[in-house]
């Protein structure tokens, strides 16, 4: 079942997203029960930024309940996520919700927005390098926790908002990086277990996450996206250029405010 699972996975992904047409399209040899049983419950990670905002768009349309799932690991803007957060759980009328800290990446430290001694850069979007905002390996401590959660809860599904192309260029999160998690999990559950990992961006542009967030109805204006300010976003760091770079193509105005 787990590797019935995994093929739908690799085909979902790879069309941007799961829906019903996508769904019926899949790999031959899926089990019916999966083509005919969507999720009841999903449990979505929700930073507070634009890509999870519309991830949580989309797996509001795909699941008859959500279950929200948030966490802080010491970053420079951690309250005015955890605002976002919420907002964006009242929005949809989310219930279930869960605040987890992983607070002790601030002392492993090795990012600018855990270590306060490490400055956060001026954006340079033609930059091939890994920025100083990484935080080694961090959305795996983020999948560990929605993966405990999930099995508790019954929920077949974690909806992560990662972005793979047009982005800042992490590592964890590339689409190599949730495939191979998509094993550990299926590795590491109960035999009767079977979750699945959906990544229904990751081969967006940020336009097109925009765009994608309109149709949807996706409320932008709740999110948050810079790595060091919490009253008016910077406009300088990496996630805001990318963000106002976004906006810009997709044609719209950004509806939150700038300093």
């Amino acid at each position: 079942m787990k590797q019935n699972f995994l093929a739908a996975d690799k085909s979902l992904r790879q069309m941007g997203g799961t829906s019903e047409t996508i769904l019926a399209e899949a790999e031959a040899g899926i089990e019916s029960t999966f083509l005919l049983r969507p999720s009841s419950l999903a449990v979505c990670l929700v930073s507070g930024g634009m890509d999870s905002c519309v991830t949580a768009a989309i797996a509001h349309e795909e699941n008859d309940e959500l279950a929200f799932l948030h966490v802080t690991y010491g970053q420079r803007t951690a309250a005015r996520e955890r605002r976002a957060f919420s907002e964006l759980a009242d929005h949809f009328g989310v219930t279930r919700r869960l605040v987890a800290s992983i607070d002790y990446l601030t002392e492993i430290g090795g990012s600018s927005l855990t270590d306060i001694s490490i400055p956060v850069t001026e954006a340079n979007l033609s930059s091939q390098e890994i920025p100083a905002s990484y935080v080694p390996f961090r959305n795996s401590h983020l999948l560990s926790i929605a993966t405990s959660w999930a099995e508790v809860s019954g929920a077949r599904r974690i909806y992560v908002g990662a972005v793979a192309e047009d982005s800042s260029g992490y590592p964890d999160c590339r689409p190599e990086f949730y495939d191979a998690f998509q094993r550990v999990i299926d590795s590491g559950t109960r035999p009767k277990t079977s979750i699945q990992i959906v990544t229904p961006v990751i081969y967006f542009r940020k336009s097109e996450i925009v765009r994608r967030g309109l149709e949807l109805s996706a409320p932008l204006e709740l999110t948050w996206s810079c790595y060091q300010a919490e009253d008016k976003a910077c406009g300088r760091c990496d996630s805001c250029a990318l963000r106002l770079r976004a906006f810009a193509e997709a044609g719209m105005a950004d509806p939150i405010p700038y300093a």
